[in-house]
């Protein structure tokens, strides 16, 4: 069967919410039972900003995660506050830009360090950092196909952006390739 619950955490303006949306989008296209919830609030104002996806081919009981099976952290502070959440063996993704891998629970957990930013600088474009994080997340955990997730992009991106899918696309899969 498959199952997937997650965090994503970031500081607010990093492109979060937008990246759970996407994979709870792309979850819906591949066939799968999702929930999709944003943390709204002060976090909008530079602290750590989150949202929990859940996707499964069963019914959801509760999209409320307590011990999810994975974590994309985006900032330091969503790596201390989440990060001991993770269930053992549970998949973290964890912006190497950002944070020092020195931080990151290898022994428990399956680490991956992805310089998001760095990517996404080299690509031209730094807010494109949370593209190449879903993009290795969704390598790392093989829960959905990644063109699904690309072929989402135009669901979740407003319109008058629609341009900047092909570059969206491009992070994806820099971020898939890191992983492997």
């Amino acid at each position: 069967m498959r199952y997937m619950d997650t965090i994503i955490a970031g500081f607010g303006g990093q492109g979060v919410m937008l990246i759970g949306n996407l994979l709870a989008y792309a979850g819906m296209k591949d066939g799968l039972n999702v929930t999709y919830i944003p943390v709204y609030g002060p976090e909008m104002r530079g602290g750590t900003a989150n949202c929990t996806v859940v996707l499964s081919e069963e019914d959801i009981g509760s999209p409320i995660i307590h011990r999810p099976q994975s974590l994309i952290a985006m900032n330091r502070p969503s790596l201390d506050k989440f990060q001991p959440r993770i269930v053992d063996n549970g998949v973290h993704i964890v912006n190497s830009s950002l944070i020092d891998m020195e931080l990151a629970d290898k022994e428990r957990l399956k680490c991956y360090a992805v310089p998001c930013n760095e990517i996404a600088d080299k690509l031209g474009n730094t807010r494109m950092a949370n593209m190449v994080a879903i993009g290795a997340f969704v390598q790392a955990t093989g829960i959905i196909p990644l063109q699904a997730v690309i072929d989402s992009l135009e669901n979740v991106i407003s319109e008058r952006y629609h341009k900047l899918i092909p570059a969206n696309t491009q992070a994806i899969q820099a971020g898939a390739e890191v992983v492997g």
